[in-house]
């Protein structure tokens, strides 16, 4: 039987990717805390340009700014979409130590990130050593370091230099998602292909889940707590996360007291 969605992985392997994806997605959101919030420091003054410049209620602002934290663990689970999906095109796998993904037959090694503005400096570094390791202890083999998302379609050797150090070698390339797909799959069009069924299979697997279960329909328990805080204190929310996070200012101990 014809394959539903793409002819390179089997539907069940695609659907079981969405669902680890989704699964992030879902926990991500339920288990985002007041405390993960103030983790880095919350912008007020930031929040209070948003909140006038966008006309948002004090509970659509904090919504927002959990929405966007929420979104920096999101990114780097797509990246690891990409992983598992590449992990089961025949004759590939992926790695639970060291490398991302690599052939069976160890001839093609995969270092994979998301974007290509997520690596810089000392760890293209460690990356190109990483690498450098696998095709020196495999001869005849191909080293890439994939980023999915990238500037333009790119297959090319891998060279920079950093510390005035030059990096390069004749067998390790930087390449973009759409040419890692072609590798992989045999397919010249294979990336846009997932991209076309992606929808499809996103319904499909979203119609097997109750209401209660759709991560549409699950809020953290930070805007919970926080107006658990502001009934106690009696301070607005904004107020009241401006006074949790910087309270030891020179007058902020002072708020709406």
């Amino acid at each position: 039987m014809a394959n539903k969605y793409v002819d390179f992985i089997s539907d069940k392997h695609l659907t079981d990717c969405i669902s680890e994806l989704y699964e992030k997605y879902y926990n991500a959101k339920v288990s985002f805390t007041k405390k993960n919030l103030y983790k880095n420091k919350v912008d007020i003054f930031k929040m209070l340009f948003d909140k006038k410049f966008n006309n948002l209620s004090d509970e659509q602002l904090i919504e927002k700014e959990i929405a966007r934290q929420v979104d920096r663990t999101i990114v780097n689970a797509i990246g690891t979409f990409h992983e598992r999906i590449l992990a089961g095109v025949k004759n590939f796998e992926k790695v639970d130590a060291g490398i991302d993904i690599k052939s069976k037959d160890d001839k093609i090694f995969i270092e994979l990130k998301n974007k290509h503005n997520t690596v810089k400096g000392e760890d293209s570094k460690s990356i190109f050593t990483k690498l450098l390791g696998e095709i020196e202890k495999h001869p005849n083999s191909k080293a890439y370091f994939a980023r999915i998302l990238d500037t333009k379609s790119t297959n090319k050797e891998w060279s920079f230099t950093h510390k005035r150090i030059e990096y390069s070698n004749e067998n390790i390339f930087i390449i973009s998602g759409d040419q890692l797909y072609k590798i992989v799959t045999g397919k010249d069009n294979s990336l846009v292909e997932l991209y076309q069924s992606l929808p499809k299979a996103i319904d499909d697997f979203l119609a097997t889940k109750n209401p209660d279960e759709l991560a549409e329909n699950i809020h953290s328990t930070a805007l919970t707590e926080l107006k658990k805080d502001t009934k106690k204190s009696g301070r607005e929310i904004i107020d009241e996360i401006t006074y949790s996070n910087y309270s030891y200012y020179l007058g902020f101990d002072e708020l709406n007291k």
